[in-house]
């Protein structure tokens, strides 16, 4: 891997982190989260659009005005957003209904247009791409960490609706950890939505600062005797 593609993995699972660092699309983020599956689920979808609309925009950067850029990026964001939306429709039919209104709201989330005018714009496609996906991974990452850590304080199982998105043979997939019969209310709430997401950036801020705290590993130097022979 080259240097500018371990650079994108980096930053788009952790140090750019659309969610936990850019803080962008954060309406959906809070709002479907109930569930693991449902954040898996939109999680998915934004990452396709992603990594669509930004290898899309890298390979037409070079015949787009300048004054226009914006409008084209907002069409063909909106246009992979349609056709996530209708494939959805089709085949995840339930989970599309959970989901709602969340999913062609895909087409106003920030870090979809940020990363196609700030990255997708100015570099060749397979960066563009790799970037695409990364920052997709990174947000669906977040997504499925949030959807579970309120699933499991609210209903005590992980992976609850999973035949909406895998089949109807995937309800066994559901697995009971914690024995609730009323869970926690407050984490099906939106304000457990914003308790879990502070919690989330509290955790990587606080990962973060031990990180740099860590002496950096010294390089042996060899002595000019060794050097001599």
């Amino acid at each position: 891997m080259t240097p500018m593609m371990h650079e994108r993995v980096r930053d788009g699972l952790w140090r750019d982190n659309p969610a936990l660092v850019q803080l962008l699309g954060l309406c959906p983020l809070l709002a479907v989260t109930g569930t693991l599956v449902n954040g898996l689920a939109l999680g998915i979808a934004t990452l396709l659009v992603l990594l669509g609309s930004s290898t899309v925009v890298s390979l037409i950067r070079h015949q787009l005005r300048p004054e226009i850029r914006i409008a084209v990026f907002v069409m063909i964001i909106a246009s992979l957003v349609t056709a996530v939306e209708l494939l959805m429709s089709a085949w995840f039919h339930e989970l599309h209904q959970v989901l709602g209104i969340f999913v062609p709201l895909i087409v106003t989330n920030c870090a979809i247009l940020g990363r196609a005018e700030a990255f997708a714009s100015r570099h060749p496609p397979t960066v563009a791409a790799m970037d695409g996906l990364m920052m997709g991974l990174g947000f669906c990452a977040v997504l499925v960490l949030l959807g579970g850590m309120r699933e499991l304080l609210g209903h005590g199982t992980l992976f609850r609706g999973a035949e909406f998105l895998f089949g109807p043979s995937a309800s066994a997939l559901q697995i009971r950890v914690l024995p609730l019969d009323d869970g926690l209310l407050l984490a099906l709430l939106p304000p457990g939505a914003f308790i879990g997401l502070g919690l989330l950036l509290a955790a990587k801020n606080w990962l973060d600062q031990r990180s740099a705290r860590q002496p950096a590993r010294a390089v042996p130097v060899a002595s000019p005797t060794t050097q001599s022979n």
